[in-house]
């Protein structure tokens, strides 16, 4: 009898264990920190403005996934930071809506004053795992490297726990949840600090419309055409090059 009630526990515990090591809907919430003064430039007029902003722009974001679908949205601003509110509009707007079943993402970006819709597939990202591991937000995760945008490095931490293979912004593609992200080249990381399993905050999840919609390489062309007599002045052009590959790298993650 005794061996029988241990043998019940034991398989009441694995299978409470099970429950609890994969969740396919959730809400979770990311900090994200960008080193602003690291990102400008260092021309005259731009030292005048870093000694009125804060080292760090740090915002909180809202990931929702259900039915292998997501949203990624702006949810608030630390009270810690002071940033010119131009600084603040391109984040505030954007929406990155992913449906990882059909293999279609739809994203919302404000780029030159405009809100634009992009639609296309899910870029697929180049992943090498590590034996690395870390916890985030609660969670057992692992470390991988990977390439965005032919040559950014992204490090990022991912749980097998959380079944959907999605992750901030546009970057994707693990097994499993990806709850921490850095991407040097940006001066920005992107951290889980909680998981809600009730969905209380959770966003509607649904792609976003608009009468005029553009694939990657359309806005590409678009972005090129636009910008090709933008970071053309000094004499710095080591400086105007990093600003420009800025610039593409964020319109496009």
């Amino acid at each position: 009898m005794k061996n029988i009630v241990v043998y019940i526990s034991a398989l009441l515990f694995t299978a409470n264990s099970y429950a609890q090591q994969f969740i396919d809907k959730a809400v979770i919430e990311f900090e994200v920190n960008t080193n602003l003064k690291k990102k400008m430039s260092n021309d005259s007029w731009t030292e005048q403005i870093k000694e009125n902003i804060s080292d760090l722009k740090t915002s909180y974001y809202i990931y929702t996934f259900e039915d292998n679908k997501s949203i990624f949205k702006f949810d608030r601003w630390s009270e810690k930071t002071r940033i010119p509110n131009y600084e603040k509009e391109d984040d505030e707007e954007s929406i990155w809506y992913f449906d990882f079943t059909s293999n279609k993402m739809n994203i919302q970006k404000q780029i030159f004053g405009t809100k634009i819709i992009i639609n296309d597939s899910i870029a697929n990202i180049e992943w090498r795992l590590t034996n690395e591991n870390r916890e985030i937000a609660g969670y057992n995760c692992r470390k991988a490297v990977g390439k965005i945008m032919n040559d950014v490095y992204v490090f990022a931490f991912y749980t097998d726990e959380i079944t959907i293979t999605g992750g901030p912004c546009s970057v994707n593609g693990l097994p499993g949840m990806i709850l921490g992200i850095t991407i040097p080249r940006l001066y920005t990381s992107y951290m889980a600090t909680k998981v809600t399993l009730n969905r209380e905050k959770a966003t509607e999840i649904k792609p976003l419309e608009a009468k005029k919609t553009y694939t990657i390489t359309e806005l590409k062309t678009l972005i090129t055409e636009k910008t090709k007599d933008w970071w053309t002045y000094g004499d710095d052009k080591e400086e105007n090059t990093r600003q420009k590959n800025m610039f593409m790298w964020e319109a496009f993650l």
